[in-house]
């Protein structure tokens, strides 16, 4: 059974820096695409980035580039999001999600199939 795992969520203040992963089972991680998505509170989910299955083709919402980083183990099924400079408008729950057919590539407008149950962080002083 096809399965993502966030963690890696807490309270950091403005400025900080956290790292999520996404842990997943039951599928062939190489082959599916990965994203990062994340709701603040009150508003709609979006979507932050996404690493293709090859691990070539990345992508960032204009919000978070240069400030956030994702990459993949593929040992360890595991996709990570390095973020940086942190601020109060990052708050929110962040969620890992999947697609079939996503060795070569990904977007942040792909439909995902997998979604993990989400991790929340908190950027707060």
């Amino acid at each position: 059974q096809l399965q993502l795992v966030e963690s890696g969520g807490g309270l950091v203040q403005p400025g900080g820096s956290l790292r999520l992963s996404c842990t997943a089972s039951g599928f062939d991680f190489e082959h599916y695409a990965i994203a990062w998505f994340r709701q603040p509170p009150g508003k709609e989910r979006e979507a932050v980035s996404c690493i293709s299955g090859s691990g070539i083709t990345t992508n960032y919402a204009d919000s978070v580039k240069g400030r956030f980083t994702i990459s993949k183990d593929d040992a360890k099924m595991s996709v990570y999001l390095q973020m940086h400079i942190l601020s109060t408008e990052d708050t929110g729950v962040y969620y890992c999600a999947a697609r079939p057919l996503g060795r070569r590539g990904c977007g942040l407008t792909d439909v995902m199939n997998y979604w993990g149950k989400g991790t929340l962080v908190t950027v707060s002083s």
